[in-house]
Order: structure tokens, then C-alpha cells, then sequence
């Protein structure tokens, strides 16, 4: 159920009681999931823990945030670089609560959450130990904005151990709705220095770190750096310096422990380091050059680059406020979903089944300003939806990733299919395929068409994602779909292929069949055609019988004359064309098993002639799967059978074999 702030204020009034939020209770299990609380923990209010407290304490700063014992550095390195803007700062927190005017007990964020803005509640009982907070508080003991954000955070995950471990970049996401790409500093693009600066310039958020061994988390190096630990880019820019070789610019990175104590950087351009002699005072006063041990030190780009081993950096997307406009990316984003058999085709690996995965196409016209090449830069990503809060279930991220395809026919805007990728290299992909929320990267494309896939590594894997697209300069980027229409096939080997002797057989030995079931008046109906269907093809069945209402269907797509009865005539053609879907069954099933996968069901049908729109096609699925995932021969040709009776009753000459018309029609008669 939605909460909304200004009706529980109200409520609250009314009633002269401060809220407790029903959604997310004063309980152990809200903050340890998975083992007992390790001290008694007291939820208390801020007004229970001090005798004056703040919402805010002299303006939200990235020095406000301290670390508790709360493994969530991921998310307080995060915060410190939001406070560092304070547009962006003040679309998340709401400056103007307080603990006196209105109090209620009871506070709203404003966070991005997979692909929208929501309105967070939550009231401001939070965990104690000994009357002292024991997650994330500031520098101020009486200031409680950060506290009850990472509450608001905790709540979304399910409990504060949900928020235990984590990237940077999915903190970074959640509080400004940008993409966040991820670099190996071991391995960092030339241009790299040149990018982080846009970024900057562009109000990007920035986060840092030092990947160790497990063992050697958060310990402290010999250059004052804390290794497994999630730092703060607060600023990149290039300074004038002076030296005795003349004037020159230095590139400059600062950097902030999210601790916000003496734990800094002892290296070039640390504080006090004698580099800083080189700078004019008046430069000096421009940057706000501060030497105290508040956990804020610079460092030369080459230092950063040596020390440090990954850099995430969150570009920031139209929609996100960030004071000028004209300086956000080009967006594009919608959500996806892979499903078990029908959508959830797995990496270029499963060649079969990889076609079947969301396909979108992006079209690149205008290259960038300012480059050496005309290519078109492009941040991909695409962010997996829902998953934290499977933690406590003990569902993982999936393993994900995406190709890019260039495509030579711009003008077509149905899926890529199995031949397409069985010839055809991709002309980009994601680093890796990985298990994280979200997996982003940065290209440079030629301007062209391509399509984007997303996947998961392997198939059958359910999981909803959104895809995003920013760049430089306007693109335009769809979902493919297939547009439902029938084509009549004209392939012989499809359509009237010749009978073997072995058919040819078949067909006499079911002839004198008719011929004894049929009565006086030689007609069957569905009971005899049922005892036909189910001998001639028990081989395909595994022996079991062909069900009526299947046989019901069948005979009424052949019954001309509407008696519920065929005329040999009218068998003879009942009989060529299940002839010709058996065989077409038999070159997917190639197991012998008596089914087939979904993803060969769309094939079968496309090369008979229905091809599906991805919602049409799932309320196919939907009907005709079995438990396994699969479709028996029977139901595949009863979905024939019903397909094939639909055309026939739709209306042509006003629609014709395609379009919207043909989609909404076999959703309405599919059921009927």
C-alpha cells in the first residue's frame, strides 16, 4: 500500500500521536534478518536520545556522515558525494522538516527506485545501543537527516543487514537516477582524466576504492589509504602551478573518506605536502583548500590512478535535477523482463535460444563535439529490478550482460533472428557478464542502427531489468517487436511437400479407418476423430490418447458445413494439413520427447506462418504450456488449429493479415 506523508500527518494530528510505520516495525528482524542482534538494540527517537534535535545542522554537508557499525560504506560514500550538490541533495532529503513545527514523528525522502521517483516514509524510531546511535549518524550528535536516510534505505531493502555490502554506484543510482559506469583503474582508458572531468562538470557523482583480499579489508596502507573501503570524488579539475620549468596545469583529484577522520592521504598534494608551494594563494582560496583531519585530501590523477583500483561514476540523466540542463546526457530507458522459456534466451552461448531475449534498436545520427573521432559515445546499462530484497531468501543478483549488433536494414523493426546472430559478430558487449544489480558501459560508436540485447548468462532465468541508454547527443532507441500478422507460407516443404511410402501407406490404412468409424451417413465427429488422431500418431504422444475438446477444435476448423461432423472430403483435408504440422513438430523435437520449448514453438509457428508480437505471443504461451515449461504435440496443434479458426473468422477485408486489429483479436478469441 502507498504511504503518503501529508495523509499521515493529518492522521496523526487528528489522533495526537506520532507515527509508527506498519511497513517497516520497531523490530530485531528490521535490523538483522539472518541472526539475533549481536548487543540489545532499543529503537529510540531522536527527541528520546537528545534534548534538542536537528533535522539539519548549518547546511547538509558531506562532513555530517559517519559510519556506524553497519558494513554500508557503499552507501555513506554515496551520500557524501550527494551533498556535495546541493540540487541534487535537496530533490532527496527535504530541507524544510523539522523536530518542532508539526512533528510528527514521521519523515519522507525522495528516491529513484528502478527506473521512477518515489516518496519514501518512515518514522524516526531508530536503532540505539547504550543511548548512542549505532548505524550511520553525524558529525553533530543532535543531526539527524542521515541517520534516518540510510532507515530509508533499510526499509526499501527489507532490514539494515539487507544493507549490509554493496557498490557504490547502486547508492549512487538510488539517489539521482543516473547510470553509473565502473572502471578498472589497472586498466584505465586513456581518455579517462578527460571523462571524469565532464563528469564533473556535468554533476556526476563519483566513488572510489581498493579491491583486497578479504582479509585485508579496511586496513590502512603505508600511504594513509584504507584498503576494501568506499571513498568520495568531491572534485576533479586541472590547477595552475608555478615552477621553476615555468607555468603549467596540474590535474588534481579530491577524494574523501566517508570516516571523516585523520585517515588521509600522506602522499603528493596531501595536506600541507610541499606541492601546494607551487599554487597562488589565490588559487588556493578558490578550491577551499582546508587542512584539517575531517577525511578530505587531493591527490595528482597519476597518484589516484596507482593507488586506487576502481572508480564508479554516476552520470546523471535528464530527469535529474543538477542545476543546468543543457549539461545532462541524452536518455532513454524502459523496462524488460526475461521469462523462463519464452524470453530468457541466455548469452550468444545458446545460440538456439539467444534471439529470443528483448531486442532494442538504437539509431546514432549526430557525432560528439570536441572529439578526435566522429564517433557517438553511448553509456549502456541495464539494472536488474527487485532483487535486494530476495537477499533474506537467499536469492543472489543474476549474472547478466549485453551485445551490440550493427544492423544494415535501419528500416526494419522486427527481432534479430537465430540466423541473423548465427552469422554476424557483435560489434560491442559489456566487459563481462556479472552478478551485480547493474552492469553498465561506455562505448564509441560509429553513427548507425544497432541492437542492443540484454541477457542473462544462461537461459530460463525470470528476472524483470530496465535498460538505459544515455548519450551525447539525441538517439533514437525502441523495443523491437514483430508486428502480429499471418504470411501464408510458400515453401513446398512446408506447404504440400511430397508423401513418402511410408505416408502414402498411412494414408490408405486411415482411409478404410474412416470408412469403418463413419456411419450412414459417412460423417466422424470429435470421439472418432480422436480414436484416428490418437493411433496415428501414438508414436509422437508416448501412447496417450488425443483428449476431445483438443479433437473438438480440430474438427471445427475443418467442419464447412457446421454439423459438428467431417465428410471424408473434409478429413482428407484435416488430415494433409496436421500432417504437415507433424512433421514441422518433428524437426524441433528432436529428442523424441513429444514436446518442445517455447522458444521452438515461436519458430514453428513463424515458419507456418503466425508471427506473434511479444504479447500475443505470451498469451499464447500462457495458454498452451505445461508445468515443465514445454508444449506437448497435441497442444501444439490445438494452438494451430485455434490460430488457424481465428483467421478465418477475422475480419480481411477491413484489417487484413496484420496490424494492431490481428493482436487485439487473438487476445479477445484466445480464451473463447
Amino acid at each position: 500500500m502507498t504511504q503518503d506523508y501529508d495523509t499521515i500527518v493529518r492522521e496523526c494530528k487528528r489522533s495526537r500521536t506520532l507515527f509508527e510505520d506498519p511497513e517497516f516495525p520497531a523490530t530485531s528482524e528490521n535490523i538483522f534478518y539472518s541472526r539475533k542482534p549481536p548487543k540489545p538494540f532499543q529503537w529510540k527517537r531522536p527527541k528520546e536520545i537528545v534534548s534538542d534535535p536537528k533535522w539539519i545542522v548549518g547546511g547538509a554537508s558531506r562532513f555530517d556522515i559517519k559510519q556506524g557499525m553497519l558494513g554500508d560504506c557503499w552507501l555513506l560514500s554515496a551520500i557524501s558525494s550527494l551533498a556535495c550538490h546541493s540540487g541534487l541533495l535537496e530533490r532527496v532529503i527535504f530541507h524544510q522538516q523539522n523536530f518542532e513545527n508539526d512533528y510528527c514523528g514521521v519523515f519522507k525522502f525522495n528516491l529513484w527506485r528502478e527506473g521512477k521517483w518515489v516518496e519514501v516514509v518512515v518514522d524516526d524510531r531508530l536503532p540505539t545501543h547504550n543511548g548512542r546511535l549505532v548505524f550511520m549518524h553525524s558529525q553533530s550528535n543532535n543531526e539527524f537527516w542521515s541517520s534516518l536516510l540510510e532507515k530509508a534505505f533499510a526499509k526499501l531493502a527489507g532490514s539494515y543487514e539487507a544493507c549490509k555490502g554493496g557498490q557504490t554506484s547502486e547508492a549512487m543510482c538510488d539517489l539521482t537516477g543516473g547510470v553509473t559506469e565502473i572502471f578498472d583503474l589497472q586498466k584505465p582508458p586513456g581518455d579517462l582524466f578527460k571523462c571524469m572531468l565532464k563528469a564533473h562538470n556535468r554533476n556526476s557523482l563519483m566513488g572510489c576504492s581498493i579491491e583486497v583480499a578479504a582479509n585485508e579489508i579496511e586496513s590502512k596502507g603505508p600511504n594513509g589509504l584504507v584498503k576494501g573501503h568506499a571513498y568520495s570524488v568531491t572534485k576533479v579539475l586541472k590547477v595552475p602551478i608555478r615552477t621553476r620549468m615555468g607555468e603549467s596545469d596540474v590535474e588534481l583529484v579530491r577524494v574523501r573518506n566517508s570516516w571523516g577522520n585523520e585517515r588521509e592521504w600522506t602522499g603528493a598534494w596531501s595536506d600541507t605536502s610541499r606541492e601546494w608551494s607551487a599554487v597562488s594563494e589565490d588559487e588556493k582560496k578558490k578550491l577551499g583548500l582546508v587542512w584539517e583531519d575531517d577525511g578530505e585530501f587531493w591527490m595528482s590523477y597519476k597518484d589516484f590512478i596507482s593507488n586506487f583500483t576502481r572508480l564508479e561514476m554516476c552520470n546523471l540523466g535528464p530527469d535529474s535535477i543538477s542545476g543546468n540542463r543543457s549539461k545532462s546526457w541524452e536518455s532513454f530507458q524502459e523496462d524488460g523482463e526475461w521469462v523462463h522459456g519464452f524470453s530468457a534466451g541466455g548469452c550468444r552461448n545458446f545460440i538456439n535460444s539467444f534471439a529470443s531475449n528483448p531486442q532494442f534498436r538504437m539509431t546514432l545520427t549526430d557525432p560528439d563535439e570536441d572529439e578526435d573521432v566522429d564517433n557517438c559515445t553511448v553509456v549502456i546499462s541495464v539494472l536488474q529490478k527487485g532483487r535486494r530484497k530476495l537477499k533474506e531468501k537467499g536469492k543472489g543478483f543474476l549474472t547478466i550482460g549485453f551485445a551490440i549488433y550493427e544492423v544494415e536494414d535501419a528500416k526494419n523493426t522486427a527481432p534479430l533472428d537465430k540466423e541473423f546472430f548465427m552469422y554476424h559478430a557483435s560489434s560491442a558487449r559489456s566487459p563481462q557478464f556479472i552478478n551485480s544489480r547493474e552492469i553498465c558501459a561506455r562505448f564509441s560508436l560509429a553513427p548507425g542502427t544497432y541492437a542492443v540485447v540484454p541477457s542473462t548468462f544462461d537461459p530460463n532465468q525470470t528476472g524483470k531489468f530496465l535498460i538505459r541508454i544515455f548519450s551525447e547527443k539525441a538517439h533514437e532507441t525502441r523495443q523491437l517487436d514483430e508486428e502480429t500478422q499471418f504470411i501464408d507460407p510458400k515453401d513446398g516443404a512446408v506447404h504440400r511437400r511430397p508423401l513418402t511410402e511410408q505416408e502414402k501407406e498411412l494414408d490408405s490404412r486411415f482411409y478404410r479407418m474412416f470408412e469403418k468409424l463413419a456411419g450412414a451417413d459417412k460423417t466422424i465427429d470429435a470421439f472418432e476423430v480422436a480414436q484416428i488422431l490418437s493411433k496415428a500418431f501414438k508414436e509422437e504422444t508416448g501412447g496417450q490418447e488425443f483428449e476431445i475438446e483438443h479433437c473438438r477444435s480440430i474438427v471445427a476448423l475443418f467442419d464447412t458445413s457446421r454439423s459438428g461432423t467431417l465428410e471424408y472430403k473434409e478429413f482428407e483435408e484435416l488430415w494433409i494439413e496436421i500432417r504437415k504440422w507433424m512433421h514441422q513438430f518433428k524437426s524441433y523435437d528432436k529428442d523424441n520427447s513429444g514436446s518442445m520449448s517455447l522458444y521452438e514453438l515461436r519458430s514453428l509457428l513463424a515458419k507456418l506462418g503466425f508471427k506473434l508480437s511479444n504479447g500475443t505471443l505470451s498469451l499464447v504461451i500462457a495458454r498452451f504450456r505445461n508445468r515443465k515449461g514445454t508444449v506437448s504435440f497435441q497442444d501444439v496443434l490445438l494452438c494451430i488449429a485455434r490460430m488457424t479458426s481465428m483467421l478465418k473468422n477475422f475480419d480481411i477485408k477491413n484489417n487484413g493479415y496484420k496490424g494492431q486489429g490481428l493482436d487485439e483479436f487473438f487476445m479477445n478469441f484466445m480464451y473463447t
